[in-house]
């Protein structure tokens, strides 16, 4: 192997879907509150922390949130779950096909570097036909803070590929500033696309290797991210 390419999920390869709504759901069927979520902003945290920094901004001591985490997780899989059947993600413009043309490279594997809890990411993607693209990953359920996923998803490759494969031969692939942070963190290389939140030139004072508008330009992807 030469090169993993290690894909965010939310706004990067989709969007859309329920999942804010099964989280509030779950949240307030947990611990009888959402927190101030409508000043939050999720963009580039992971799972476990989103509900932290809610729970603790509403009073909850870390003990009492640890005790209940996976109550929360076990209701909001169920609500991601159900909510899906009617709500399925949209695949992003060119993910599909960039997706079919990095397979057919010699040496690059694909996998994800993502804040969902690795049931989630499951879900989502599996609704949008995607999940069977990636072998490995670091989920937020794995660790709390995103810095520590890239290592994570790298061990787990070479340990699935039985392969040597250095930080530097990855290639994180995220739409905010956290996901370029954890790359840098990890000692991978970044491409940030601007399909979310983030505009061209936040991704570029974040420090990215590349920024792209989209994924939509094949090819240009393909080079970017095996060269």
């Amino acid at each position: 192997m030469r090169r993993l390419i290690l894909f965010d999920i939310d706004g990067t390869l989709v969007r859309g879907g329920p999942a804010k709504v099964a989280f509030e759901a779950a949240m307030v069927e947990t611990y009888g509150t959402t927190g101030d979520v409508y000043r939050a902003s999720f963009a580039g945290k992971t799972d476990p922390q989103i509900a932290r920094e809610l729970l603790t901004g509403a009073g909850f001591d870390n003990q009492t949130i640890d005790a209940r985490l996976p109550e929360l997780w076990e209701r909001y899989l169920g609500y991601l779950r159900d909510g899906l059947d009617t709500r399925r993600m949209s695949v992003l413009a060119g993910v599909h096909e960039l997706l079919d043309a990095l397979v057919a490279v010699e040496g690059v594997a694909l996998g994800l570097v993502t804040g969902n809890i690795a049931g989630g990411a499951e879900l989502k993607l599996a609704s949008a036909g995607l999940w069977d693209r990636f072998a490995v990953g670091g989920y937020g359920s794995d660790h709390e803070e995103r810095d520590h996923l890239p290592g994570i998803a790298l061990e787990r490759a070479r340990v699935y590929w039985r392969a040597e494969l250095p930080a530097r031969d990855a290639v994180i692939v995220g739409d905010t500033p956290r996901d370029v942070a954890c790359g840098r963190a990890g000692g991978t290389r970044t491409l940030a696309v601007a399909t979310g939140r983030f505009g061209p030139e936040d991704l570029r004072a974040a420090g990215a290797d590349h920024v792209v508008e989209d994924l939509s330009v094949t090819d240009r992807m393909v080079e970017l991210l095996t060269a």
